[in-house]
């Protein structure tokens, strides 16, 4: 049986996080957390461009390494979309193999979170006021590779039901067509 890859990705504090935990509690399965976070907890200096390729990897890692605890559905808050964005946005540049990856490395749907949420500061957040712009980057990044995404607004708890939904029929009829056999 293969797993079904959902990825939430967004910018900075549009409830990722959050939802990707919300959604694997829903449907009872394992929930990549965002490999950034764990790297710059043991990273005493500035980050560099090296360190986001190692974030990269880590995030490739992390979610090959959960996907077998899996229950027919993984959750990555985040993936490679968000590292070529961040690289992009920070360096202006982006190596080839991301690119590469992305192309390679389906998921079912990626679930683009709005900036209708309210900033949380975080000493990990670096761009409060470019929310707008980078939305913006998501979109078009997204269009670029002709990736399947849906936009979720609103509160925590409307993103998380149109969330449901939009799984749910993926899921589905993929339950319908074994059921049929």
């Amino acid at each position: 049986m293969s797993i079904i890859k959902i990825a939430v990705v967004g910018p900075e504090s549009t409830g990722k996080s959050t939802l990707s935990m919300q959604l694997a509690a829903h449907y009872r399965t394992v929930w990549v957390p965002e490999y950034a976070r764990e790297y710059f907890d043991k990273l005493n200096r500035p980050y560099k461009y090296d360190d986001v390729l190692a974030i990269a990897e880590g995030q490739l890692r992390s979610e090959d390494a959960l996907a077998a605890a899996a229950n027919r559905l993984i959750i990555c808050d985040t993936n490679l979309i968000v590292i070529q964005i961040w690289l992009e946005h920070k360096y202006g540049r982006c190596p080839e193999w991301i690119g590469d990856t992305i192309r390679n490395r389906p998921y079912a749907m990626h679930l683009l979170t709005d900036i209708d949420m309210p900033w949380i500061d975080d000493p990990l957040r670096e761009h409060p006021h470019l929310r707008e712009h980078l939305f913006q980057r998501y979109s078009e990044t997204l269009d670029s590779f002709g990736i399947a995404y849906r936009v979720l607004s609103g509160n925590q708890e409307q993103r998380r039901t149109n969330a449901i939904a939009i799984i749910d029929s993926i899921i589905k009829p993929a339950t319908n067509k074994k059921a049929a056999l």
